[in-house]
């Protein structure tokens, strides 16, 4: 399986799978001139690594997305909502700052969207 390392900028989320826990971790701002063009390899990634994976634990620590890369998170989610249906045991960890109400709605609106585990889970500041 392809590794995945892409480092974090002013406006792109740190993106990182460690093979080992089959842990994918987004931590940092999303707001990329392009999300589609920044999150298209991610996505192609995913699929690919979700064709082989038995389990996948996704933590998420994102303050603040953009609405197209809000879109590109629900795109990511249908393809883990997708392998879930098929056997793959996958699960969400989304960290949020108790004092980011907005960060915490949008993971409520997330959450909503899938069947599979998906914690919301305040961070310590």
């Amino acid at each position: 399986m392809r590794s995945l390392d892409i480092p974090a900028t002013s406006s792109s989320p740190l993106i990182r799978f460690d093979p080992e826990t089959s842990t994918l971790l987004m931590e940092g701002e999303s707001y990329p001139e392009n999300s589609f063009e920044f999150y298209d390899p991610i996505l192609a990634w995913l699929k690919e690594a979700l064709a082989s994976l038995a389990n996948l634990r996704v933590e998420i620590v994102i303050s603040y997305m953009n609405s197209s890369s809000t879109k590109c998170m629900l795109d990511l989610l249908d393809l883990m909502e997708e392998a879930f249906g098929q056997g793959v045991s996958v699960s969400v960890v989304w960290r949020y700052s108790p004092e980011n109400p907005r960060a915490l709605d949008l993971a409520e609106e997330f959450q909503e969207e899938v069947t599979f585990e998906f914690l919301i889970v305040p961070s310590e500041s």
